[in-house]
């Protein structure tokens, strides 16, 4: 009795220490080590194709090379933030009921025929992906559904890492929109603009030029605010859908914060001078982009983390009230 007590004041002092009676099945985690390490040997010397001609067939070596791009520079920190989760939830995993799932040996056997397809296709990006569902393939077979659902979401928010060099196909795309965006929003406000394709022009005259280039094109943005969304909703919110519906609304609220960043730049240039515009204001406004977005994306989380049925509920029973008063 007095074990139980302290076992249970123990969790209740560290919710997330693993439990007390808790100990490594090392058969399991010997399976699991094993089909990891077999599976990194496979990636590593056979990993892409891509780069034959530089005698490097590991796809983590290439996908290395990714990071040196402005856009995807930071995404190594989206695997910190998954390991983190893991890590902070590492009680509810120990906790889950073991019951081996052989549908994971499916999703491993999936994974890696998507890893074929990818080598053979010479696309990287698909083997980089399959990695993240061998391994959680690997803990549905081992230890079940209890325990493959509990790492979900460092699982899923670990392939964003690798889905994010996938967007660089959006880049004409998002230029195209936002130039179009910024055209309307302008015409807005009374200044006569128009779109060229990614180039957006005053019909003034002597008024401002300037192209969206793929720099300005919103991908940076994209990838920033969606992989912020993720843990910014899966911390936050408490309901799986509102969770969901947070990180979709992500990808929309990142498109219009990048076009009003280049209304801005079109209104200062209209109103103040293309020099300033293009100069101090260009790189000004990226901060004051990432700003407005974070703002964007707190207010929609709170706005959806509302109880909209209870407060309907005493909206309805106040007009009652009023209506019996009368």
């Amino acid at each position: 009795m007095n074990a139980a007590k302290t076992e249970t004041a123990a969790a209740a002092a560290n919710p997330r220490a693993l439990p007390a009676g808790f100990r490594p099945d090392p058969v399991r985690h010997g399976i699991f080590a094993a089909g990891i390490l077999a599976a990194l040997a496979l990636y590593f010397f056979y990993g892409t194709d891509s780069e034959a001609a530089d005698g490097r067939a590991s796809v983590f070596a290439w996908f290395a090379k990714q990071w040196g791009y402005d856009d995807f520079g930071n995404n190594w920190i989206i695997l910190i933030v998954a390991a983190f989760v893991a890590w902070r939830n590492r009680r509810r995993i120990a906790e889950t009921p073991v019951a081996p799932d052989w549908s994971g040996a499916l999703v491993v056997a999936a994974s890696l025929f998507a890893h074929v397809v990818g080598y053979r296709a010479q696309m990287p990006r698909i083997s980089l992906c399959s990695t993240v569902g061998v391994a959680w393939g690997l803990v549905l077979a081992v230890w079940g559904r209890a325990t493959a659902r509990a790492v979900l979401f460092p699982a899923a928010y670990a392939m964003l890492c690798f889905v994010g060099p996938m967007m660089v196909e959006l880049t004409m795309p998002l230029r195209l929109m936002a130039s179009s965006l910024a055209c309307a929003l302008l015409q807005g406000v009374g200044i006569a603009a128009a779109a060229h394709g990614t180039v957006v022009v005053s019909a003034a005259g002597d008024g401002f030029t300037f192209d969206v280039a793929d720099a300005c094109s919103g991908l940076r943005s994209l990838v920033v605010m969606t992989a912020l969304a993720a843990p910014y909703a899966y911390f936050t919110l408490r309901s799986q859908l509102k969770r969901v519906l947070l990180f979709v609304f992500s990808i929309p609220l990142a498109m219009v914060a990048n076009a009003l960043r280049i209304f801005t730049l079109g209104v200062v240039a209209e109103w103040i001078g293309m020099s300033l515009a293009m100069q101090l204001y260009h790189d000004l406004s990226g901060y004051i982009v990432f700003f407005l977005s974070l703002v964007l994306l707190m207010g929609t989380g709170a706005i959806l983390d509302q109880d909209w049925g209870a407060k309907l509920c005493a909206l309805k029973q106040n007009k009652r009230r009023r209506a019996s008063r009368r």
